[in-house]
């Protein structure tokens, strides 16, 4: 006999029925995997197997309360529905794609070179111990303008000291705690960058001389970081109640090409991210500014050895400051000052609330014609 054909080629069509439903009582009744399959190369039924599991079939029907065939209905029912499941998570898990929790160069760098750089931790958001020596600035004086600083000409030696790809801030803590607040009432927006061109159409159908590409913006927020110290973070320790809402939460803001959101959902790739690191609010009163402009696939792939100086981004430096300008403009409204210059604050504000409270009176010309006075 051929050991390698089917075994379903080997049993009548009535066996083989028969030879299933046995199966299926052999598992409910506990025979085992195992069993079962030492069962299967045995060949069909035989009176020591019947014997052996006509008892067990007896007690586990009267135990439910039902008949025999009952009994054996409900079992292949069950063997039945397992597989479908089985295969069903099999495909979801091929077909199911991977969040984005990485900053925009990880995120490329890990699909080209296919390895993974993931956080152990359980935020998306690199450490800002991980980008300046934050114990060190801690364990000599400095001040916020020192800070400041540093936190500049640390990014603009990025990039073969070009500074390309990066943009950075210092925010005093109050403006912050504002920007906060709006951010998490109002999340998500879309701001124009203009583009040139002889003419096109808005999205409400009207023909404009220029062109604009709307981005959509979408605030996050993390856990506040564990207070600065000099001697470092300790993994080991919990902050404290008291410590933990004395810094305001970590805030990120992403931007994505409006088209490829449609498209995509929360799957989209963020041209830019801003994060905000609240580290020094406390002690200093600042909350430091990074934004990143994710590289292109051919720049994250790059060697460190490599000439970054014509490093590629999926954004210009440019359109990332008037987005990064647009962040302030929209999510800086409410001040206690009422004077002329409160003006493009108030529009800021209606139409940041109309967006989300009043959609249908949304005006993207309204929108446009803020961008271009405040750009």
């Amino acid at each position: 006999m051929n050991v390698g054909l089917d075994m379903r080629v080997l049993i009548p069509a009535a066996q083989r029925k028969e030879l299933s439903e046995e199966v299926a009582f052999a598992v409910v009744c506990g025979g085992g995997v195992h069993g079962v399959a030492r069962w299967i190369h045995a060949g069909p039924s035989t009176p020591q197997y019947e014997s052996k599991y006509a008892e067990k079939l007896r007690q586990k029907a009267q135990e439910q309360g039902l008949e025999l065939s009952e009994l054996r209905a409900r079992a292949k029912e069950a063997a039945r529905r397992k597989e479908v499941a089985n295969v069903k998570s099999a495909q979801l898990s091929q077909a199911h794609p991977q969040r984005l929790d990485k900053s925009p160069s990880e995120l490329v760098r890990s699909k080209v070179s296919g390895t993974s750089s993931t956080r152990k931790d359980s935020s998306p958001v690199k450490a800002l111990e991980s980008i300046i020596n934050v114990p060190k600035l801690m364990s000599t004086p400095h001040t916020a303008e020192q800070i400041s600083a540093l936190w500049t000409t640390y990014h603009a030696s990025r990039t073969g000291g070009t500074g390309r790809g990066f943009i950075c801030a210092s925010v005093p803590v109050k403006l912050y705690n504002k920007m906060l607040t709006i951010g998490k009432q109002y999340p998500m927006f879309v701001m124009p960058v203009s583009r040139e061109s002889s003419s096109v159409v808005s999205p409400e159908g009207r023909e404009s001389a220029l062109a604009h590409e709307f981005y959509f913006l979408q605030w996050d927020f993390h856990a506040p970081p564990l207070p600065p110290s000099a001697t470092g973070p300790d993994p080991f320790s919990r902050a404290s109640p008291d410590n933990a809402s004395a810094l305001p939460q970590t805030a990120t803001v992403l931007f994505t090409p409006l088209q490829e959101y449609k498209l995509r959902q929360s799957f989209a790739t963020p041209y830019f991210i801003l994060t905000f690191y609240p580290d020094f609010a406390q002690t200093h009163g600042i909350v430091l500014l990074r934004g990143e402009i994710t590289p292109s696939a051919a720049t994250a792939a790059a060697t460190p050895s490599q000439d970054t100086s014509t490093a590629r981004f999926l954004l210009s430096q440019v359109d990332a400051q008037l987005l990064t300008i647009g962040v302030q403009k929209f999510y800086l409204w409410g001040s206690e000052n009422e004077d002329s210059s409160q003006k493009g604050d108030r529009k800021a504000e209606k139409l940041l609330r109309q967006f989300h409270e009043q959609p249908e009176e949304f005006n993207w010309a309204d929108l446009l014609e803020h961008a271009h006075l405040t750009s």
